[in-house]
């Protein structure tokens, strides 16, 4: 995907649908948003847990039906991109949990910035973070 594309963690998603300023704001600004498989799953799994099911589920519904947003899958070129950032992470000692190893891989592969307010992903110097802190 070309510049100006956003990929958004769970985490980002979670905080937008809290109505987080920066988050919104970022989230209009972006001409394409990408959600991977890897954070649609977390989503899932999260909604299927809660007391809010349908609701939660209807809203995402509703927001992966902008011409904006893409799903992304997770292919060779992913995994790929996750085995050199696992390297990266595991020879420095900074291991980040393995759903958002492949986050960043994906990230890494559509070359588009990651929005997230998880910190651990600015260990991955092989990705473009727009870390935002989840408190506003």
């Amino acid at each position: 995907m070309a510049l100006n594309s956003l990929l958004l963690d769970t985490s980002a998603y979670s905080v937008f649908r809290r109505g987080h300023p920066q988050v919104v704001q970022a989230l209009q600004e972006a001409k394409t948003i990408l959600i991977p498989a890897t954070v649609l799953g977390e989503l899932l799994a999260g909604f299927a847990a809660g007391s809010r099911r349908e609701d939660n589920r209807s809203e995402l519904e509703e927001f992966l039906r902008s011409a904006r947003v893409h799903t992304v899958p997770i292919g060779t070129l992913t995994a790929e991109r996750y085995a050199h950032i696992y390297a990266y992470l595991r020879g420095i000692g900074r291991p980040i949990p393995t759903n958002d190893l492949w986050i960043a891989a994906s990230a890494m592969e559509h070359g588009s910035e990651l929005l997230t307010t998880d910190r651990h992903y600015l260990d991955v110097p092989q990705i473009i973070v727009r870390y935002v802190t989840s408190s506003e």
